[in-house]
Formats: structure tokens, sequence, C-alpha cells
């Protein structure tokens, strides 16, 4: 069986971070082995959260599994809260780094032209600096904007100045750089990607629904890093984790009893096996 570790924080009611990483991997029928970098008891759209960082633990996790020759196909960062977080799990990449796994970052850090609360400038060069050592990352307009030190645009821009915006983050040091949330029409939404290494461009549009909710980037990763394990191209499994992403918001606004902190992903895992299995 294939083997992904996620590094990621653990939000205990919130439906983001590990809660949606292990469920989505697992049914992807891929072993999913998790480092939890903090604890929370919900995630932060809440007021007064509990908040347990287990920023010390990463490393001795490191070492037992050392000892125990543990491989993985492949290694996914997620939300990672601190600069000192950053440098350990750069320390890990290269411990378990082989010739054939891949390296997922997902630069957890800012949306909607800000960055998150405690955050700093600093971090995000730190960031930039992690990103060096993934296959492929895929950051929203607005932490693209932050890592490429640009000024951020939430619509009006065209395809080729995205496509500009793929390059530098390659130039960076990724191999493969996805942007999310991108628009260049009314109503559509979806990602584009750049492979380095082939000099290729990748679209994939969808409907643009008209909310948002917490966990749902966590949501794409999750089951894109599933599918390329799984042996699908960057291409293919960008495609599936925005068609399975959309299915999870469209899902939980047409139900009446939804939450608000979250999508109802749960619902949806029968649709993405079946797409699975399908193609």
């Amino acid at each position: 069986m294939k083997r992904i570790v996620t590094i990621q924080d653990i939000s205990c009611l919130g439906k983001c971070s590990l809660t949606v990483a292990l469920p989505v991997i697992s049914a992807m029928g891929i072993e999913c082995s998790i480092i939890p970098t903090a604890v929370l008891s919900t995630h932060t759209m809440f007021k007064n959260f509990t908040f347990l960082d287990l920023t010390d633990e990463i490393n001795p996790i490191k070492e037992h599994w050392l000892s125990e020759k543990f491989e993985f196909d492949a290694i996914y960062t997620g939300y990672l809260g601190s600069t000192r977080q950053l440098e350990i799990v750069s320390e890990f990449i290269d411990s378990f780094k082989t010739k054939k796994n891949t390296v997922f970052i997902d630069p957890v850090m800012a949306d909607n032209g800000k960055l998150y609360p405690g955050f700093t400038t600093d971090f995000v060069k730190n960031m930039a600096k992690l990103i060096k050592k993934a296959d492929i990352i895929v950051p929203n307009m607005t932490e693209t904007s932050f890592l490429l030190n640009t000024e951020y645009k939430s619509s009006g821009y065209s395809a080729e100045y995205v496509k500009d915006l793929l390059k530098k983050l390659c130039d960076l040091g990724a191999k493969k750089a996805a942007i999310t949330g991108v628009s260049f029409n009314k109503g559509e939404l979806g990602v584009m990607c750049y492979d380095s290494e082939k000099d290729s461009y990748y679209t994939y549009m969808h409907k643009k629904i008209d909310t948002s909710f917490h966990g749902t980037g966590d949501i794409f990763s999750s089951c894109a890093i599933g599918a390329i394990v799984d042996g699908y191209t960057e291409e293919e499994a960008l495609s599936l984790a925005a068609d399975f992403t959309l299915k999870c918001i469209e899902t939980t606004v047409n139900s009446k009893d939804h939450v608000s902190y979250g999508v109802e992903f749960e619902d949806c895992i029968p649709y993405l096996i079946k797409r699975l299995s399908a193609e």
C-alpha cells in the first residue's frame, strides 16, 4: 500500500487540516501517516480556542521513524505555525526525500490579500526557502503575491499574468507550481499550473460558487496529492481535486442543516471513490 506522511496541525473540531487530510487520503486507498504540529480545540474562526504547540515532538518522531527505516511515497505539508517549524520540516524532508517520492507543499499562510494572524514577512521568507525542496507547490493568489513580493490582485488579471507568476514561483526552486483560486472570466474559478521541466502550462476551470468555507484548501491539497500518489498526472490530479472540492461546496450549500465552520466533505467521499474507480 502507498503511504503519504502529512505534516500540519489538527483542529479537534472544524473540518480542516489533519481532520480533512486523514479521511480523504485514507478513502483514496492510501495509508496516511501524520505528524501533528499543534493541537487546537477548534480552528481559528472560533473565539477562545485552545492551542498546544507540538513543535518539540517533530524531531523525536522523525528519529524514531528513521530507526524503523520507514519510507513514504509523498511528503505533504500544510499549515505550519512558526519559522522554527519550517526549519524542522525542512530537515524532515532532507531525511526522507528519495528519487521516487513527491514533496508536495501547500504554503498555507494567507488569503484575501492578507497574511493569517501571527504570520510575518520573516515567515514568508522562510516559506520561500522551504518550497525550494518541493516537487509541487499549490499557493493561492494571496500566498503567491507574498512569496514573490508582488501586488495582490483579486481580479482583472490575464492568463499571461498568471503564467508569469507561475514561472517566478518555479524560479524559487519548486519543479512545478499550481496557483489555486484563479479566475479569468466572471462565474468561473480554477487552477493553473506550470511544469518547469517541460515548460508547459495547464489550466482547469469550473463554475464559481460565491461563498467560502474553512478547510476547502485542505480538501483540494489532500485529494491532489492522493491522486498523484495513485498514479495520476499532476494535471489529472489537480482537475480531480478541483472537482471534488467543488462537489463538497455544492453539497454543503444545498444542505439545509450545514454548519458555518466547514464543508460536508464526508457526504462526498462516495463521489470521490466512484471517480477513482471509473478513471
